[in-house]
């Protein structure tokens, strides 16, 4: 049985959607797409200055997926600068922290996530059980949230 696909986990989306060459109108520019995931990881290397180890991490991936999707992303800024195109972000396969539920397994205690509109999951997936219990969120003021 295949994998199941794993979201990326994207702190914010951009703040802006296009980012163009100035004194050029944007009809006359040729635009690269930037996935956010790709922004994502763009942002915790090159901005947040955070070593691949830790960036995969923090994005919930592995550090050879963390690798090709930043080296995808520096490949199409580079080219949008060179070329002097405009960068347009959107896309991707991503959750954002809100967009997530977390489950945790009554026999074993591990727990295990899910995005928002995907199903729940059917087993644990450190012990196979099938006894998940939806865990709720504690806001930043440490209130619960349900």
């Amino acid at each position: 049985m295949p994998r199941p696909k794993q979201f990326r986990k994207v702190a914010e989306e951009p703040r802006v959607s296009v980012f163009k060459p100035a004194g050029i109108p944007r009809v006359e520019l040729d635009e690269i797409l930037v996935t956010v995931d790709e922004f994502e990881a763009f942002r915790l290397a090159d901005f947040e200055r955070l070593n691949q180890r830790e960036a995969s991490s923090v994005m919930h991936v592995s550090q050879p997926t963390f690798n090709r999707i930043l080296s995808s992303a520096r490949n199409k800024i580079a080219e949008a600068v060179v070329k002097g195109a405009a960068l347009r972000f959107e896309g991707g396969e991503y959750v954002l922290p809100c967009d997530v539920r977390v489950f945790q397994c009554n026999d074993c205690g591990e727990s295990t996530e899910a995005p928002m509109g995907v199903p729940r999951p059917r087993e644990c997936p450190a012990c196979g059980s099938n006894s998940l219990a939806r865990m709720k969120r504690v806001k930043e003021s440490g209130e619960t949230e349900t």
